[in-house]
């Protein structure tokens, strides 16, 4: 009798490669490493090889059993071709990389997905996450950036290729600068670099926090979703406002989007929505629920159930896991 192909699923971030293995639904290895920083797309394809052939090895399964592989990055994606064409927070993505095409070649052919790291995450809560009970619903990932993704009637809606950027609507004309060179968009107070960026500035005049103690302490480079939660927990009077900032701008960037789209649900994810979890939440949902115009029937707001693991199985979900 034969054997059932199995699936991978990976996420690929400029931090970790998250990566997993589904067979009929159900997962049966995984694997986790940090993403190389040595600016070589190479090593990052070496690595996510590898973290595959781990995952395979852990449900005692071989290269042969592996079926379709999918992957979630982040960038400018030719879905076509499966390459990415721009990730800057991936080392060594900043120009074209065949990304489909050399991870296929490392298991004799097989056949590679690459979409949006968001939507996939996004998918995958839909369909085996908190999406689950919602037909239309958005996804908004809260990280390094702020991303978004859509379901409609059921379905994944990228639009002409970049619907459900939530991070890039605006909450303040004229407002803080983006990372993406406009000003006034959600991103520029929510996202993690961006919070950082204002973090360093205010220090720099003179503010006191806590913050970046904590993250030399961690033995830490940047301002993680870890220091913020245990700046947020002592207390800290600057990490208190950036937060504050964040779902100030969350808040009128989801109400915007639900007057619009009339949405049944908002997941809420990412590194930092996962980590500060339902308080975080519950600050979105105060400063969202005074810009709904039907406020008497808001959408239900609600937290991630895969956390780490949702880009990983949405990846693997995207091609039939």
């Amino acid at each position: 009798m034969a054997t059932t192909k199995v699936t991978a699923g990976v996420d690929l971030g400029g931090t970790k490669i998250q990566t997993v293995v589904l067979r009929d639904e159900e997962m049966v290895g995984s694997a986790r490493v940090p993403t190389p920083q040595t600016g070589d797309p190479s090593d990052v394809i070496d690595a996510i090889v590898g973290t595959i052939r781990t995952s395979l090895k852990a449900g005692a399964l071989a290269d042969a059993d592996l079926g379709r592989i999918g992957i979630g990055t982040p960038g400018e994606i030719d879905a076509r071709a499966g390459a990415v064409l721009l990730a800057a927070n991936v080392p060594g993505f900043t120009d074209r990389v065949e990304l489909g095409p050399r991870v296929s070649a490392a298991f004799d052919g097989v056949r590679v997905t690459v979409d949006n790291d968001v939507s996939v995450g996004v998918l995958g809560e839909h369909r085996r996450g908190a999406g689950r009970p919602f037909r239309n619903l958005l996804g908004v990932w809260v990280g390094t950036g702020v991303g978004g993704g859509l379901v409609i009637d059921g379905e994944l809606h990228d639009g002409r290729g970049t619907a459900g950027e939530i991070g890039h609507m605006v909450a303040k004309p004229g407002g803080r600068r983006c990372s993406c060179g406009r000003r006034g968009c959600v991103e520029a107070y929510a996202g993690r670099a961006s919070m950082e960026r204002r973090a360093r500035r205010l220090a720099e005049r003179g503010h006191r926090t806590s913050l970046f103690r904590i993250m030399r302490s961690r033995g830490r480079e940047r301002l993680t979703s870890g220091v913020y939660a245990t700046a947020l927990e002592g207390g800290d009077r600057m990490t208190q406002n950036l937060i504050e900032d964040a779902t100030w701008a969350l808040g009128i960037g989801l109400a915007s989007a639900q007057n619009l789209l009339d949405l049944e649900a908002i997941i809420v994810g990412g590194g930092l929505g996962d980590r500060l979890g339902q308080p975080f939440v519950d600050r979105v949902v105060a400063q969202m629920r005074p810009h709904l115009f039907v406020s008497a029937n808001p959408p239900a707001v609600v937290r991630t159930e895969l956390g780490d693991l949702g880009g990983a199985v949405g990846a693997a979900v995207l091609v039939g896991g």
